[in-house]
């Protein structure tokens, strides 16, 4: 009985330690599905001036040296925030070309770190959604483009529009 008692024992911690493992990797996969770049809030009214969040995890293990934000048809942005407090941060605005306007941040994100980018923006008067297109270059000259669509591996950031009486 004893022996059955121990390989009782060894089984049920087996299992136990298994499922730690699968929880701890299903975590992890879960975090790493998440940590692309975002903008807040999701959902934004037709013709509102909005504040944004620009959320930039630092990827593939690289130190992220600048993001472009690429802004969209019909969004004009009023104003840039510059994190307080944070030096080494600045950013510069330019025409991108076809009359488009180009945000970019100057900002060293390490490895395994995050960054949130603020800018104000009058919403379009028309359409369903803001697709914000994205480039986060890094300290070994290679890029990542957030331009893809939902479900891709480097999805766009997207703004839902909603009708001005709606609530976010």
């Amino acid at each position: 009985m004893r022996h059955d008692a121990r390989g009782q024992k060894k089984l049920i911690i087996f299992h136990l330690m298994k499922t730690i493992f699968l929880l701890t990797a299903l975590i992890f996969s879960a975090a790493t599905a998440v940590a692309h770049v975002r903008v807040r809030p999701a959902k934004s009214p037709l013709g509102a001036t909005e504040s944004y969040t620009l959320r930039v995890p630092s990827e593939r293990g690289l130190t992220t040296k600048s993001i472009t934000l690429n802004v969209p048809e019909g969004v004009t942005v009023l104003s840039v925030g510059v994190i307080k407090g944070v030096s080494g941060i600045s950013f510069e605005e330019k025409e991108s070309g076809n009359g488009r306007r180009a945000i970019t941040w100057s900002i060293e994100i390490k490895p395994g770190e995050s960054a949130e980018l603020s800018f104000v923006a009058q919403n379009p008067n028309e359409g369903a959604v803001i697709i914000w297109r994205v480039q986060q270059n890094y300290t070994d000259g290679t890029a990542s483009s957030w331009v893809g669509p939902k479900g891709d591996k480097a999805p766009a950031p997207v703004t839902n529009l909603i009708p001005p009486t709606e609530k976010k």
